[in-house]
């Protein structure tokens, strides 16, 4: 069994050995001109996991054996819920104001549904997140992989300043994701807390780590299943 320290590290390591951020389906968005298509479509994707977060950590919160960690849940969803943390609004209205701004109604937003792989990844989070036998391996899907999401960079910046400039977008209307990358230094932290004082054998840890991998190779997958679709209706 790895110690607390060693064990943190490999979470760590686990996390970073997955970029999505480098998925070839997002430097499509940047290719020589704006590609707004596309942009709608993988906002549409992202808003089916947005949509379900606030159960993820409602469950976690529920199930969750430690104090001093249920305490930690508690702001991550009252910040989720309310947006007061960080004065701002309810993290679902945050998305829902990044979808109008790049042209999508609420109707179309609101008819959307998740293709399979995103699908996958929703229902993955969901299952472990329900289960208090599973509860390491929901934490470690929710608090560490994907929370781990919003601080990916590329060159020093975040995914979102970057699409912002290329697509004129106002900084106003990316708060959801400036406001994720901020807090979720925090949560990645304090995921990773939870997960090694949960682990109390090796084959926990192991389960963790490969929690860590398996979710985020789902993540990509989502990416995998909007690149399928693109390119097929361009060839359609």
């Amino acid at each position: 069994m790895l110690s607390k320290e060693e064990f943190k590290i490999k979470l760590r390591e686990a996390l970073n050995s997955h970029l999505t951020v480098d998925h070839p389906i997002l430097a499509e968005l940047m290719k020589e001109q704006e590609n707004w298509p596309l942009l709608t479509d993988i906002t549409l994707q992202g808003y089916q996991l947005t949509k379900n977060f606030l159960e993820y950590i409602e469950n976690i919160f529920f199930h969750c054996p430690m104090p001093k960690h249920k305490r930690r849940l508690l702001h991550n969803m009252y910040e989720e819920e309310t947006g007061r943390l960080s004065n701002t609004k309810n993290h679902v209205e945050l998305m829902q104001d990044f979808i109008r701004a790049i042209g999508i109604t609420d109707e179309e937003r609101d008819q959307a549904v998740a293709r399979a792989e995103t699908k996958e990844l929703i229902d993955f989070r969901m299952e472990a997140v329900k289960s208090p036998s599973r509860y390491h391996i929901g934490a470690a899907a929710v608090l560490i992989a994907s929370e781990g999401q919003n601080l990916e960079e590329r060159a020093g910046e975040a995914r979102h300043s970057i699409l912002g400039k290329f697509y004129g977008i106002e900084e106003k209307d990316l708060l959801f994701f400036s406001v994720h990358q901020k807090e979720d230094v925090g949560h990645v932290r304090q995921g990773i807390e939870l997960v090694v004082d949960l682990c109390i054998s090796a084959e926990m840890q192991a389960e963790a780590l490969e929690t860590v991998h398996h979710t985020c190779r789902l993540f990509y997958g989502m990416y995998e299943g909007t690149a399928k679709h693109y390119y097929a209706q361009k060839t359609a």
